[in-house]
């Protein structure tokens, strides 16, 4: 794997290139990492894979936890691993031992020999043995160490013991190792700024190839995340990638980004798109559609805000146009509104395959925007702009209330 930073703007916030060794893509950063469910997008088949924007789509984050049940780890291994497994060899596949739809790992300040996870065969205990033996099976291009991520309201001495403990595992994931794909050193600490810093600051003195930074999205407030995230990032060196789950909205994402980081895996796309929803903010050379006879408030009932809306409502029964004009996805160029509105109410499987193209396309073109903002000096400014509509939309809706 091969990491560049190339443009810096407003201090931490970086853009740049990652090359994995079986990718034939460089793919830009920040990126998104498509979250998947055994290797794949939930409702997006590799036949159609294509249609998403490329190279931006050809990072796939999977969790070894889907691979519990079904083919073992050894037949998977004889495969070849999960790559060829699935006839993927054009794209990047990122490990990590956790499944944010489903739960996160026990807090549990007795257990000292592994994780806990809760799994289709029902919780259990992974140690770090166990996980290497996933990895191995897998074989992944980059995969992140065992990590024991605590929510925001544990006491200093849980957070303590999570450190303790990840940092513990890192070495026995490390010591285990049989992959040749990268590590990437797993950083915790709850909401203690000073576990967090010496985290990063033990991960830092191993030979690891990038940081995973866990434990975010658990109860933390907004304004305390940020000042959290650069106790880690400011004690990271600049020319390995960091990577971290759990931010997932695009005003998360933005304050990751300025705090420096280059990856995100989430489920932001699988949760709109399982709800109905589609995103509609404005991208570059793209215009909102909104039709003129509907009212701000009646927008606010449906549960539209200034980034989606819900195509489930009665309001989109005969709107005969594409989600967001001008948009060049496979679902905008050939569906309508009031299609998908159909295919929603009758249950049908097909609204959310086209809905997941959509969105993930859209999304892969926020942080196209992104990484423009970063290039041009100016990613603070397109920050605040898109925070300041947010609060418009909020302003507007409650006074049409």
């Amino acid at each position: 794997m091969k990491f560049a930073a190339q443009a810096w703007s407003n201090g931490r916030a970086r853009a740049g290139v990652l090359q994995l060794g079986s990718c034939p893509y460089a793919i830009e950063t920040p990126a998104l990492l498509l979250s998947t469910r055994k290797g794949l997008p939930t409702f997006v088949s590799p036949d159609l894979l294509p249609s998403l924007p490329s190279p931006d789509s050809h990072l796939l984050q999977i969790s070894p936890l889907h691979f519990v049940e079904g083919l073992s780890s050894k037949t998977i291994s004889n495969i070849g691993g999960l790559p060829k497994m699935l006839g993927l060899h054009e794209y990047g596949f990122a490990a990590v031992l956790r499944d944010s739809v489903v739960c996160l790992p026990e807090c549990d300040s007795t257990n000292k020999t592994g994780a806990s996870f809760e799994t289709p065969c029902g919780r259990l205990l992974i140690k770090p043995v166990e996980y290497m033996e996933m990895i191995s099976s897998l074989k992944p291009d980059l995969w992140a160490t065992l990590a024991d991520e605590v929510p925001a309201w544990v006491s200093e001495k849980r957070n303590r013991t999570s450190v303790d403990r990840t940092v513990k595992w890192l070495d026995d994931c490390m010591r285990l190792s049989m992959t040749g794909g990268d590590v990437f050193g797993a950083i915790v600490g709850g909401s203690s700024i000073e576990e967090r810093q010496r985290c990063a600051q033990e991960v830092v003195r191993r030979s690891v190839s990038g940081f995973w930074i866990g434990g975010f999205g658990l109860g933390e407030s907004m304004d305390e995340r940020f000042t959290l995230l650069t106790a880690v990032t400011d004690n990271l060196p600049a020319e390995k990638p960091r990577q971290i789950c759990g931010l997932g909205l695009p005003e998360e994402v933005l304050q990751g980004i300025a705090a420096g980081i280059d990856l995100f895996d989430s489920t932001y796309i699988y949760h709109l798109t399982i709800g109905g929803f589609a995103l509609t903010f404005p991208l570059d050379g793209i215009k909102r559609h909104v039709s003129k006879h509907v009212s701000h408030s009646q927008l606010s009932d449906i549960g539209r805000d200034h980034t989606k809306i819900n195509l489930k409502a009665t309001i989109y029964r005969k709107d005969t146009s594409p989600i967001v004009d001008g948009c060049n996805c496979y679902t905008c160029q050939n569906h309508t509104k009031a299609y998908i509105n159909h295919l929603l109410n009758v249950h049908e499987m097909l609204a959310q395959i086209l809905l997941e193209i959509h969105n993930t396309h859209h999304y892969l073109g926020f942080f196209r925007m992104i990484r423009e903002a970063i290039h041009e000096g100016r990613f603070e400014q397109f920050r605040q702009k898109f925070i300041e509509r947010s609060c418009d939309h909020i302003l507007t809706a409650a006074l049409s209330a």
